[in-house]
């Protein structure tokens, strides 16, 4: 599962004698402007982005975005989407290879505070600051998106109960507001990065945050 959307996915070789750009494939020139978007969204002043800079960047007409996106909000929404995909395959993959509960929900922490950190405009679409001034429907979508992650990390917790030491004590209300907990630490620690116009990394000293988080 790739982590990142990264420009060197793009073939935007020129042909030789003509130092022309080749012809975006099926899907190619639809992948590239949301490459294109994301980067954009990693500006530090976090600006609002449009059609019109999105288009220049791209080096096509605005018309063309339209192409392949019906809406701004389309384009958005392709953004949540390749989140989604991207944050619960991983999760998918970390529950396969760790039996213990405490352990799962470690994994799923540290891969959230990662990927952030590699996608600092993901990280803005994340956080919806990236979508204030958008369709509210995407705002909805990525709460959406949240709410599983949360729902993840409080079934964790769960299996992390049938496994014995203090975790078995709780009750599933408390299952719960350690979810919550967890999940909002989460939160606080992509805010941090977003203020520091993602300077504050949010991995730093995770391992000891997680430890604490995480003790019996």
């Amino acid at each position: 599962m790739r982590e990142s959307l990264e420009p060197a996915d793009i073939n935007d070789s020129n042909a030789d004698a003509g130092n022309t750009r080749n012809r975006p494939k099926p899907g190619e020139r639809r992948l590239q402007i949301l490459q294109v978007l994301a980067e954009m969204l990693q500006n530090p002043k976090g600006e609002r982005v449009t059609t019109a800079a999105l288009a220049a960047q791209i080096q096509v007409s605005e018309a063309a975005l339209y192409r392949h996106f019906t809406s701004k909000a389309q384009m958005f929404e392709g953004l949540i989407s390749f989140i989604e995909q991207t944050v619960f395959g991983l999760i998918n993959q970390i529950n396969q290879q760790e039996e213990s509960g405490l352990a799962q929900a470690r994994g799923i922490l540290q891969m959230l505070l990662f990927v952030a950190e590699k996608n600092p405009g993901m990280t803005r679409v994340l956080l919806g600051d990236a979508l204030l001034q958008e369709d509210d429907h995407l705002q909805e979508r990525i709460t959406q998106v949240l709410d599983r992650v949360e729902a993840s990390l409080k079934q964790a917790l769960r299996i992390a109960q049938t496994q014995g030491g203090n975790w078995a004590q709780l009750g599933p209300e408390e299952v719960s507001i350690r979810a919550a907990m967890l999940m909002s630490f989460v939160l606080g620690r992509w805010h941090r990065f977003a203020r520091s116009g993602f300077k504050k990394l949010p991995t730093e000293a995770s391992d000891v945050s997680l430890r604490l988080l995480l003790s019996e």
